[in-house]
């Protein structure tokens, strides 16, 4: 019998990507494109994955706040997010509002249908999406995870791959392997050493993924390698050769140690409390939907012509699957 299959939604990543490219425009004559790209790149997952379940995870409110305590740069100097550039006519403030807006509608349109919508005030997405791949609600389950952020290679198993849907690329242990010449159990480790820009993490200098698994083949093997280890080695080949590659390891090892900390998600970076309220939200979830409250909000907010029938077809599938 074959297993069932959860997708896990890194939403905001989704949105974003979505709000960026889509022009769409609404009959109220508002940008609208970030919650029907993100409906229509949905509505495609579910066909192709055929998935059971569906659990969109956000971030939550000061999400960033406590990896910013052990790094105080962490995600801070990105450039504002600028919405499809085919929609003018708005300023800045206006553009940032209705961002919000957007954002806000697509959680309202999210609680009518029967997926499972998770946020936990001062946790990261990522942390959530960690905790709900090993959730035991979901042992035996297939798990794929979608979003194009390469933090969630580390989470990668057998019953586990990645999904990037804007690359149209599926991430499993062997590609992973084939594609970086790392395996996942030791990308993290990887990643601190070369550190991460759009987080605002700075790496060892010279220091890019494929230098990194040039000089250190035994990171392809699918064993875990910590870094006092992996720093002994670079150590004993600095020594040895003078190879300048390990010697700026040696010489960044607190940063990396550090990149390290802000990187790892297993565990993930979830108290007790956060916990509990995900196991219960996981537990007692009431698969439902409401395609009523769909078309009144498709009409209201302008963006009638969206076409729900798939989605709708495909919400009560997952409803029938979890009788």
């Amino acid at each position: 019998m074959e297993s069932k299959r959860v997708v896990v939604v890194d939403a905001l990543n989704m949105f974003i990507r979505a709000y960026i490219v889509n022009p769409s425009m609404s009959t109220n004559g508002n940008p609208v494109g970030g919650i029907l790209g993100f409906m229509g790149i949905l509505r495609k997952l579910i066909r192709e994955t055929k998935a059971d379940q569906v659990v969109i995870c956000w971030d939550g409110p000061g999400g960033s706040l406590k990896r910013r305590e052990v790094v105080k740069e962490y995600k801070l100097g990105r450039k504002p997010i600028r919405k499809n550039y085919e929609v003018d006519g708005m300023d800045e403030q206006s553009e940032r509002e209705n961002k919000i807006w957007q954002q806000q509608l697509l959680l309202e349109i999210i609680n009518e249908m029967p997926m499972v919508q998770l946020m936990l005030s001062n946790v990261e997405a990522d942390d959530i999406i960690s905790y709900i791949t090993r959730h035991p609600a979901y042992d035996g389950w297939q798990k794929v995870v979608v979003s194009s952020d390469k933090d969630f290679i580390q989470l990668l198993a057998d019953d586990t791959v990645l999904l990037r849907p804007i690359q149209k690329k599926v991430y499993t242990r062997k590609t992973v392997i084939d594609d970086y010449g790392i395996s996942p159990q030791n990308f993290v480790a990887a990643r601190a050493i070369a550190g991460d820009p759009s987080d605002n993490l700075a790496g060892v200098p010279r220091a890019g993924l494929t230098t990194i698994a040039k000089r250190m083949p035994f990171l392809a093997e699918q064993k875990d390698h910590n870094l006092d280890d992996i720093n002994a080695y670079c150590e004993e080949q600095a020594e040895n050769n003078k190879i300048k590659f390990f010697q700026n390891v040696c010489e960044n090892y607190e940063l990396v140690k550090t990149n390290y900390k802000i990187m790892n998600l297993l565990p993930p970076s979830i108290s007790p409390q956060g916990k509990s309220k995900l196991d219960y939200a996981v537990d007692n979830f009431e698969f439902s939907l409401n395609a009523t409250a769909l078309r009144t909000i498709s009409i209201t907010n302008g963006f009638a012509h969206f076409d729900w029938s798939e989605l709708i077809a495909s919400m009560r599938r997952i409803i029938d699957n979890n009788k």
